[in-house]
């Protein structure tokens, strides 16, 4: 499933670039269930990496954090655009509650479906582990950053 939706470059820090996203900006999709972003959010497009933290970095009533594992995002000639591949495999931490990873039996089937490289599946693999234990909260924190809390400056942008 693709989707697009459109966001606003907030800016950018060592940990890559923040994009802001209102709530009910409309989100269009591949499978034609067409709606509006349900909470404001930001983005963080990571520089080299396998994943992005996607719809992630909530709004209330939204997840505290929601990492998609996909292939490394590529933006187009003009810095306008950003394309990447969804794996399927996402690290999900609810507001209050513990990180968990969501939809490895949708990642199991794609990669059948699809044919996935090996070097694709280990890359997905590792990113899903590394963003687990970065994640996670460890004696009552919020995991280390960018998760702990440098969202929350991009996300005061958006609410």
């Amino acid at each position: 499933m693709s989707a697009r939706w459109t966001a606003r470059r907030l800016g950018e820090d060592e940990h890559g670039v923040w994009l802001g996203t209102a709530q009910g900006v409309p989100v269009s999709s591949s499978k034609g269930d067409d709606r509006p972003s349900r909470f404001a959010h930001v983005m963080l497009v990571p520089r080299g990496e396998w994943w992005t933290a996607t719809a992630t970095f909530c709004a209330d009533p939204g997840p505290e954090v929601y990492c998609d594992v996909c292939t490394v995002p590529e933006w187009n000639a003009d810095g306008t655009v950003l394309r990447t591949v969804d794996l399927d495999l996402d690290v999900v931490r609810p507001r209050g509650g513990e990180a968990h990873v969501k939809d490895e039996d949708q990642f199991a089937e794609r990669r059948l479906r699809y044919g996935y490289p090996d070097d694709d599946v280990d890359s997905a693999r590792r990113t899903c582990e590394w963003l687990m234990e970065r994640v996670r909260r460890e004696d009552g924190g919020d995991g280390v950053e960018p998760f702990a809390s440098a969202y929350r400056h991009w996300l005061g942008f958006m609410t």
